[in-house]
């Protein structure tokens, strides 16, 4: 078959495929082309899920009439005009390629009127044919209208999916949409009915939107982060630990307010959440990341579902150094409380600590955690601490002064220890259950990791070299990044095209499966430009420790040793979850136990 030039319409229907998967990405393309134009208030307007018809309607700038035929042509923006423009790109469509890729596959119309003008124009366009622009009344705005979907690619239609199917795929993007614009108004019907509305709200998403988007218990457990550096700034929410999902499908990413899936950002969020997650299950998010648009290139994907950025090692270190500081924020007791935000200083009083064989310093414990909160023993009592001898309970009349003063610590005072696994405490609103050695685990975990870290790296020479037969990408990698080995603990020296020599590995791990290790370790320097291979294994060994050394079920705890754990869990960073991702603690609030036995009814 001789070479040919193929013609206007098949080209767009190729190109049709690539942007035009569903009937939600219909509604995408041109619900970005309506914010592009400055909409305020969308429209849309469904039948059988979007196959039989999209309609959207929006108040923005309009297009002229002698500018239809130019609007459906290929290739024909007004969005960028060079090469510096495509490098810079800060709206959501710049390639022109999404309203002629429709109109091929669609009975399309295109309605609009500028603002100045004094009447609207209409250009219809059946299978890629386009008719005359003839005049029509219009309100200022653009009104796109697609029936028929795929009514002429056979082939196309018969992949499409139930009516309910394309609809949850459709109402999904609004959701993204509605939580990166929360200033545009969104009303969708379908089949006639309306069926939702997003009330415009400003430029800043309200906890009213979030809670629409996502449900009550993410708004519950969300904290907010905002945090700005290296000429980047992230900001948004993620879900609490104890917030966990079975599936990624609360993970909201927008990169200068364009919802994108990027698997170096994934790659960062997943490791701030490493030790706090139970294993198999996934974080909640709706996170936006601002930055120099270029400093990304958006030109990478046919929907523009991904991105490229030009310093993804900067990018994947500031997601995991802002997330990982917010997390270590959820200690035991200040559930709810945002990030960069602290509680106020207690007016609480504890009773006098006692010294124990647990190995908790309960000595130690009401000084740090007054540090921790910003006030002092001598503040609040006109003394100081009592020494370790002092007595070791107080009085019950003391303990009920102290249970009726304003304010308690957030996980109170324990008033007993059940079938010697979980500790009860009662606080100013109701009753706290604590899994004591999940707390405990938790706790020395820590512990051991902050001495580790302030000791520094220590690292172990071999007595003997050790070959490894690599990949010539990972030398070449391993050449590359000699550095940021030796930094990791690794002294690797490249003695071949595809082999190195192993001279000096990290003290802590030298027993383990270093070659296994340094693997990974090359594996993730070439895919994400950073690594945490080493830490996470360090981590994953005084985890084992902090297990091993945490007190044990039916161990009788005394009431200040108990208390000692709980101002202990107060003061420890992530004290929320063990080791594994458990939860430590949960609390009942006294209307909740109220409801147990129909009180006040």
């Amino acid at each position: 078959m001789s070479i040919r030039q193929l013609p206007d319409t098949l080209i767009n229907q190729i190109a049709a495929g690539e942007v035009v998967e569903r009937p939600a990405s219909v509604v995408k393309e041109l619900v970005e082309n309506a914010l592009d134009a400055g909409a305020q208030r969308i429209d849309i307007d469904l039948e059988e899920g979007g196959v039989r018809l999209i309609r959207i309607r929006d108040d923005g700038g309009g297009i002229a009439p002698e500018e239809l035929p130019l609007a459906v042509s290929r290739h024909a923006t007004s969005k960028i005009a060079s090469i510096d423009d495509l490098e810079a790109v800060a709206t959501l469509g710049f390639r022109g390629e999404a309203l002629p890729s429709v109109a091929s596959v669609s009975r399309f119309r295109l309605a609009s009127r500028r603002r100045e003008a004094e009447h609207g124009a209409e250009l219809r366009i059946d299978g890629g044919k386009p008719g005359d622009v003839v005049p029509q009344a219009h309100p200022p705005g653009t009104t796109v209208e697609v029936r028929d979907l795929f009514y002429n690619v056979p082939a196309r239609r018969k992949f499409l999916r139930a009516e309910r199917t394309e609809l949850s795929h459709i109402e999904e993007w609004l959701r993204t949409l509605a939580l990166a614009r929360p200033d545009v108004e969104i009303r969708v019907s379908h089949n006639g009915k309306p069926s939702r509305r997003w009330k415009g709200e400003g430029h800043l998403l309200s906890d009213v939107r979030l809670h629409e988007a996502l449900g009550e218990d993410f708004a519950r457990n969300a904290l907010r982060v905002d945090h700005a550096g290296a000429g980047l700034r992230l900001h948004g929410w993620i879900a609490q630990p104890a917030y966990n999902r079975a599936s990624a499908d609360q993970q909201y990413l927008y990169v200068n307010g364009r919802s994108v899936r990027d698997r170096n950002i994934a790659h960062a969020v997943r490791q701030a959440y490493s030790d706090v997650l139970f294993h198999g299950r996934h974080p909640a998010y709706v996170l936006f990341l601002e930055l120099d648009p270029r400093g990304v290139d958006v030109n990478v994907h046919p929907a523009k579902h991904e991105v490229r950025f030009r310093e993804s090692r900067l990018v994947h270190d500031f997601v995991y150094r802002t997330l990982h500081a917010a997390l270590a924020e959820t200690r035991a007791g200040s559930a709810g409380v945002p990030m960069q935000q602290h509680a106020p200083s207690p007016s609480w009083s504890m009773p006098p600590p006692q010294q124990a064989s647990m190995g908790l310093r309960v000595g130690d414990a009401p000084a740090s955690y007054a540090a921790l909160y910003g006030t002092d023993h001598a503040a609040i009592h006109g003394e100081p601490w009592p020494a370790s001898d002092s007595p070791a309970q107080p009085s019950l009349a003391g303990r009920a002064q102290t249970l009726d003063a304003p304010a308690h610590p957030p996980l109170g005072f324990a008033i007993a220890q059940l079938h010697g696994i979980y500790i009860l405490s009662e606080n100013a609103d109701g009753l706290i259950v604590v899994d004591m050695h999940a707390a405990h685990e938790r706790i020395g975990y820590e512990r051991l990791k902050a001495a580790h870290d302030g000791a520094g790296l220590r690292t172990q020479p071999l007595l003997v070299p050790s070959a490894i037969a690599v990949s010539e990408r990972e030398a070449d990698v391993a050449e590359r990044e000699a550095d940021t080995l030796a930094q990791l603990g690794f002294e690797v020296q490249r003695s071949g095209p595809q082999s190195l020599l192993l001279r000096c590995v990290p003290a802590l791990l030298a027993h383990g499966d270093v070659e296994a290790l340094l693997r990974d370790v090359l594996t993730d320097l070439r895919e994400h430009g950073s690594t945490r291979r080493v830490a996470e294994t360090r981590d994953a060994l005084l985890a084992t420790m902090a297990c091993h050394g945490a007190v044990r079920a039916n161990r009788r705890l005394t009431l200040p040793e108990m208390n000692a754990l709980l101002r202990e869990m107060e003061a420890t960073e992530r004290s929320g979850q063990c080791n594994h991702g458990r939860p430590t603690w949960t609390r009942f609030n006294l209307a909740e136990i109220d409801r147990w036995f129909l009180r006040g009814r």
